[in-house]
């Protein structure tokens, strides 16, 4: 689950943090790890990981490394290794990902677009929205 020691140990290495009872709107640029429990409306690029908290909520483009979500994002997704949905994630809006992992009860609702690891082939498909 979110709380899990995984997690506790990625929130040490966060660099920024959108709090809860906080709201951003604009444009997140970022080399290391971003984690949003607040709302964000705009853009977010890293180099590093992006968390989305459960409170978190995101309407945005996002473009990262890795991306956890456990909140609500709404806007398309381009991770370039990992995008692990947890059980109370929702997440509307195409994604291009190499890794994807789905918990039981997570929503998604876009197309996918997955990176293929050998010789750069892609493979596309549509994807439904997936409840428990």
């Amino acid at each position: 689950m979110f709380g899990g020691k995984k997690m506790i140990q990625e929130v040490a290495s966060v660099e920024t943090i959108i709090g809860k009872n906080t709201e951003f709107k604009g444009t997140i640029t970022s080399q290391g790890t971003v984690r949003v429990d607040g709302k964000l409306e705009g853009e977010l690029i890293s180099s590093g990981d992006v968390v989305v908290g459960e409170t978190g909520v995101i309407q945005a483009q996002i473009k990262a490394k890795n991306l956890t979500v456990a909140g609500e994002v709404r806007g398309n997704v381009d991770i370039a290794d990992r995008l692990d949905l947890l059980a109370t994630a929702k997440l509307f809006g195409d994604i291009k990902i190499k890794i994807l992992t789905i918990e039981e009860g997570a929503v998604f609702k876009g197309a996918s677009e997955m990176k293929h690891p050998e010789a750069g082939l892609q493979v596309s498909q549509v994807a439904a929205t997936k409840k428990d």
